[in-house]
């Protein structure tokens, strides 16, 4: 009798190493390099188009980040609608991607899609630009430049060139994307910055939608109706760029005849201004990817971030774009 019941002590203690063993061989598939943690993240990023050479450095950075980082990048290109953008997000969504980012193309529109996400239990990020939503809570954080900044040191440098000029100084401005934030924020940031000196005066402002052929266009309207033009502001390189080819067209030298001040940084800006074609321009880097990706583990993971994060930037003049030059990634 007792050697039945130490038989069955046996078999029962060998049941339960085997149990263990079993138990911590699923529990060890769930850890390592299997964890619900090393999982692969997917990340669905919207971005705005590719509508100036900032865009496609921008889109290059995002994409070469997500494979260097292991996360599964799904994306897409609006191109410069916000309906299109409002699709591809719903269909991230639907696709139940661990992380939704994206550029939007305007500011104002994006409770409902933003709501969507969030009860769907998406976390999400915005990139470059920011929405104008009074629902903090429907995004985790924004990463990018400080427009308005960039717009008032645009103006500084101007304010500074001008000092002890007698008689007016005529601006024409050459706007982003109507409703965009860096539109939007740019003209603020400038028009503060010049406020102080009424003798600087923005006779002409019009949209140039970010595009290089657009703001050819645009400029050869300035021109055309307003026959004294000291200063062309762009919102950006690429605008600054077509310009240049209508200030060319009209007999003028721009740079000399034509002062002219731009945003971005982007190597053909840099080359126009080390030539001596700009004068002036405000760096915004497009160079978000690692960033970005650094921060879709975070949220992913439920980690408290930033609401929001700036990235580090600065301005150059003819000389030192002539330095910067060579090194230049973008």
């Amino acid at each position: 009798m007792r050697t039945r019941r130490t038989a069955r002590t046996i078999v029962a203690v060998v049941a339960a190493v085997l149990l263990t063993g079993s138990a911590a061989a699923c529990g060890n598939s769930d850890t390592g390099d299997g964890s619900a943690a090393d999982a692969t993240i997917t990340l669905g990023f919207s971005q705005v188009g590719a509508e100036s050479g900032w865009r496609t450095a921008n889109t290059t950075s995002i994409k070469e980040a997500a494979a260097a980082a292991g996360i599964e990048l799904k994306f897409d290109d609006a191109q410069q609608k916000q309906e299109n953008q409002i699709k591809a997000i719903r269909n991230f969504i639907q696709q139940k991607v661990d992380v939704i980012a994206f550029s939007p193309v305007v500011e104002s529109g994006w409770d409902t899609v933003l709501k969507e996400a969030k009860d769907a239990g998406i976390p999400v990020i915005l990139t470059d630009r920011s929405v104008d939503s009074a629902d903090k809570s429907l995004y985790k954080t924004f990463l990018g430049s400080d427009f308005v900044k960039e717009g008032r040191l645009a103006g500084e440098w101007l304010v500074e060139q001008t000092k002890g000029a007698s008689g007016p100084v005529n601006i024409v401005e050459l706007q982003g994307t109507t409703g965009s934030a860096p539109a939007n924020d740019r003209k603020e940031g400038f028009a503060q910055a010049i406020a102080a000196n009424p003798n600087l005066k923005i006779v002409a402002s019009q949209s140039g939608d970010f595009k290089r052929a657009d703001g050819k266009q645009v400029m050869e309207q300035f021109l055309k109706a307003n026959p004294k033009i000291d200063v062309l502001f762009a919102h950006n390189d690429d605008m600054g760029l077509g310009a240049l080819e209508a200030i060319t067209a009209a007999g003028k030298v721009p740079g000399k005849d034509i002062t002219i001040i731009t945003i971005d940084a982007v190597k053909d800006g840099m080359q126009a201004l080390a030539d001596g074609k700009f004068n002036f321009i405000a760096e915004c880097s497009p160079l978000l990817g690692p960033q970005l990706m650094d921060l879709a583990k975070k949220v992913h993971a439920g980690e408290e971030v930033p609401a929001r994060i700036e990235t580090e930037e600065t301005t150059f003049t003819q000389e030192q774009a002539k330095q910067a030059l060579p090194n230049r990634k973008y």
